[in-house]
């Protein structure tokens, strides 16, 4: 049960008002607990995969007078008058607040079935790239590495000798088929600018140090049938509209806000 004591933190900041103080499910030295923090703090649990049922709700039950003879001598002692817990008060019922505005008035588009498939047809024409690569601390070193190579060096061999990246070192350099969006930006603009055999003629600098690319094929992005993906794409454009809702409401706050 402890393993869930912040969200009966913030179930408490929401169950705290005198209109469910009638209803409650313990009293503490004279201090209700409101039938729906147990409420709450029940469906926090159900969701998580814990089953509805007595014990539990009795377990629930001595949580929660834990947790209020906790606060109550917390309280006694003056904590909740110290800056840092305060803070951290303040944080939790903001955090609640935030969770309550976005769950009522940001309201995401649905995702249709044509929607789902469109995106599909749309990922399966993107291009996925098989390279190799030789990753290097300077530039120095990479310019060195691309010009023994132009005059005859084995790319795979100096990839295993040189490179420091550990993932791709072990094979030669060689990387896995992959869209050039899931390489850093410096890596996959450089990838998607080279033809089939082709290195890049000066080494590219990305946040991991230098690299020489070299591409080896392309093809389209092989994907698993339609309805088998269709949960997880169904759960990431969900995602994405949701985002896409939240940045609007929070453009629109922004706007009329008096920000100094």
């Amino acid at each position: 049960m402890k393993s869930f004591a912040f969200s009966l933190v913030l179930a408490g900041l929401l169950a705290a008002s005198p209109a469910h103080a009638q209803n409650g499910v313990a009293r503490v030295n004279g201090v209700t607990i409101p039938q729906l923090r147990m409420d709450l703090f029940i469906r926090n649990l159900t969701s998580q995969g814990r089953a509805d049922s007595p014990d539990l709700r009795n377990a629930v039950r001595q949580e929660l007078i834990d947790y209020e003879l906790l606060a109550q001598e917390a309280t006694r002692r003056g904590l909740h008058k110290k800056p840092e817990v305060a803070t951290q008060i303040d944080l939790a019922r903001q955090s609640v607040l935030v969770r309550a505005y976005l769950g009522e008035m940001v309201r995401p588009a649905p995702v249709s079935e044509d929607d789902m498939k469109k995106e599909y047809e749309r990922a399966k024409g993107q291009q996925e790239y098989k390279a190799h690569h030789i990753l290097v601390e300077s530039e120095d070193e990479a310019k060195e590495i691309i010009a023994q190579i132009r005059n005859g060096a084995s790319f795979e061999k100096l990839a295993g000798e040189k490179s420091k990246d550990a993932g791709s070192k072990g094979r030669n350099g060689e990387l896995d088929w992959s869209l050039a969006l899931r390489y850093v930006k410096p890596f996959g603009d450089a990838l998607t600018r080279l033809k089939k055999g082709q290195m890049t003629e000066a080494p590219v600098q990305s946040n991991f140090g230098w690299h020489i690319i070299r591409l080896d094929d392309v093809r389209a992005q092989q994907l698993p049938p339609y309805e088998q993906v269709k949960p997880n794409l169904q759960q990431q454009m969900q995602q994405f509209q949701r985002k896409l809702a939240y940045d609007k409401a929070l453009a629109g706050l922004r706007a009329k806000a008096k920000i100094e």
